[in-house]
Formats: C-alpha cells, sequence, structure tokens
C-alpha cells in the first residue's frame, strides 16, 4: 500500500468525529439463548439499526462531508443497487447537493422506493456490471458529478471502521471481531480499527460458500472476480477492490464461509432469538459459527450485523429466503 491509499486508527477517529452528527451510535445487543447455543459470549453491534438500515451511511457520509464546495455543487454519482445507494442519496441531502444513482432494472422496487425518497435521481441500466459502468460514466461525463465509490475508497474505509471503533470502546476485551465481507470496505474498515485499538484480537470475514472469492483472493495472494452463483446474501456478490484488498492482507484478515442454509438458520435465530430485523447478509458471521462454532467457544465475540433492509412484505410471503 502507498501513503495515499492507507487507512489507519487516526483516520478512523477523524471519520467518527466527522460523522458523529449525522449518524447513530447504534446499540449493543446481547442474548442469552445464543451465547449458551455457542458456548461463548457474543456482542451485536446492530448496524440494522443504523440510519438508512445499514451500516453503508457511515462511509458515504463521511466521503460526501470531505469534498470541497465546488466538487460537492456539481452533486455525486454512484452505481448501486442496494444500501449505498440510499446511502449516498442521504449523505447529499445532507449538502443539498444532487445525487444521481445509476441502479439495474432489476433492482428490488423497495431499494428503489428508498432512494427517491431521499431525494436522488435514478437512472436506469441493463443488469449487468458492464452496463452500470458504462451508464456512471455518462452519468459523469454530463453532469460533472464526483463519484462516490461503494468500498474500494479511503474515505468510504475510514467511515465505516467508525462501527468497530464505537464496539471496542463500549467493549474493550473482545478476543475475536467478526463482519460480513463482499467488496471489503466494512472489513477493511473494521481491521484497521481493531489492529489499531487491539493489535492481538482475531479479525475474521464471513461470506457465502457460493460466493467465496475474498477467501481465495487472499488465499492465493490476486483477486479474484466475484462468482455468477446466485447467494441469498446477495449485497456481498461483489469482488473486492484493489484497496480493500490491500487492507484485507496487511491485517491478516480471516474469511470463513458459511452454506445458504446456515445463513437462513442464522437469519430466523436473530430474528427469533433477539427480535431483531436483519437482511441476509447479516445473518452471514452467525452462519459461519453455526457450522464452525470451535471458532469462538469459550470466547468474547463482537458481531457487526451490518443492515436491516429486508423486504419484510415479500419475506412474509416466503419468497425472500428461498434459495
Amino acid at each position: 500500500m502507498t501513503p495515499s491509499t492507507i487507512v489507519t486508527l487516526f483516520d478512523v477517529q477523524q471519520a467518527a468525529e466527522r460523522i458523529r452528527p449525522y449518524v447513530h451510535r447504534t446499540p449493543i445487543h446481547t442474548s442469552s439463548a445464543l451465547n449458551r447455543m455457542f458456548g461463548a459470549q457474543l456482542v451485536f453491534k446492530c448496524e440494522n439499526l443504523q440510519k438508512i438500515g445499514a451500516f453503508k451511511a457511515r462511509g458515504a457520509v463521511n466521503a460526501v462531508l470531505q469534498l470541497d464546495q465546488a466538487t460537492a455543487q456539481r452533486g455525486v454519482a454512484t452505481h448501486s443497487s442496494g444500501n449505498h445507494a440510499q446511502a449516498l442519496a442521504y449523505a447529499a441531502g445532507l449538502r443539498n447537493i444532487p445525487c444521481t444513482i445509476v441502479m439495474p432494472t432489476s433492482a428490488p422496487a423497495v431499494k428503489r422506493s428508498a432512494v427517491l425518497g431521499y431525494g436522488a435521481t435514478i437512472v436506469d441500466c441493463a443488469p449487468t456490471l458492464a452496463a452500470r459502468e458504462a451508464t456512471l460514466t455518462q452519468v459523469v461525463e454530463q453532469t460533472g458529478a464526483h463519484v462516490v465509490p461503494p468500498y474500494n475508497d479511503i474515505r468510504v474505509i475510514a467511515g465505516q471502521g467508525t462501527a468497530a471503533l464505537e464496539l471496542l470502546e463500549e467493549v474493550s476485551d473482545l478476543d475475536i471481531v467478526m463482519a460480513p465481507v463482499g467488496g471489503g470496505g466494512l472489513m477493511s474498515g473494521t481491521a484497521v480499527a481493531c489492529r489499531g485499538m487491539q493489535p492481538n484480537i482475531d479479525v475474521i470475514g464471513a461470506e457465502p460458500s457460493v460466493a467465496d472469492d475474498a477467501a481465495r483472493s487472499l488465499r492465493d495472494g490476486v483477486i479474484h472476480p466475484a462468482p455468477t452463483t446466485q447467494t441469498i446474501a446477495d449485497g456481498l456478490r461483489t469482488s473486492l477492490g484493489d484497496v480493500t484488498f490491500a487492507h484485507l492482507r496487511h491485517h491478516s484478515v480471516d474469511i470463513r464461509t458459511a452454506s445458504e442454509e446456515s445463513i437462513v438458520e442464522a437469519l430466523y435465530l436473530v430474528m427469533e432469538r433477539m427480535k431483531l430485523v436483519i437482511e441476509p447478509s447479516a445473518a452471514v458471521t452467525l452462519a459461519v459459527l453455526l457450522e464452525q462454532p470451535e471458532l469462538v467457544r469459550g470466547k468474547k465475540v463482537g458481531i457487526i450485523l451490518c443492515g436491516g433492509n429486508l423486504d419484510v412484505r415479500t419475506l412474509m410471503h416466503g419468497v425472500t429466503v428461498g434459495f
């Protein structure tokens, strides 16, 4: 990593001060039932209760607040079908600047509605990465908007790291901290915060077995593209970027995987035992523990529940949890 692409604990601490008025300091929950089940002390950082319903608000707000006035007035843009779209729309609203989101036509109606509700403009595109990138390029050429990436950006990484920073400020004697891995922004920020505050803590990322590109990338030392296979944890179907990959390698993050069946079971467990609504991507960490309970037995573990943007109406019709 070069100095311009390194995120430090100081960067995360500065981000925390910068975004404090605009995001929630989310609560920490525990469950005696889950503690008994795993023979461990599990502490959950509830980013499902964050602004826009996910940790993504932290990184987007941190990035947008750092734009100089001239850049900000041209607006911001990104391509996203999920939480980053809502987060950037929310962040842009804080500065009253234009926000354009390139969204594939396959994006869920509930997420499109949320983006529009935050005041952003949606530009439709075909549901392919090539179409998303090409359409975003056109938007930038037409508007001069500043692109805020969903994860492969040091401002975004620093912002995402504030969730783990808060967790460790409140619970200082953790043995392990776990978070899901998609593009690696949350996991990179988490690793930076953990290594800076408790260097000997184990940092573990979780991803679906059918979308295990992060695990394979760290194992082989080269970035592998995300598989085209489907997973219920659709928010994690994203390849690492060069910046996030470098941070995960530098901080020796361990990546573990879980099956689709375990992800669904973990989703139900959190809802049943903790009475919390989470999205499938947030359940992958607990799913790993269902398959590998020895990882945490006898230990104190912090788990970041990354978001709660589940289409509950669809869930009630028994569709969302099918795979």
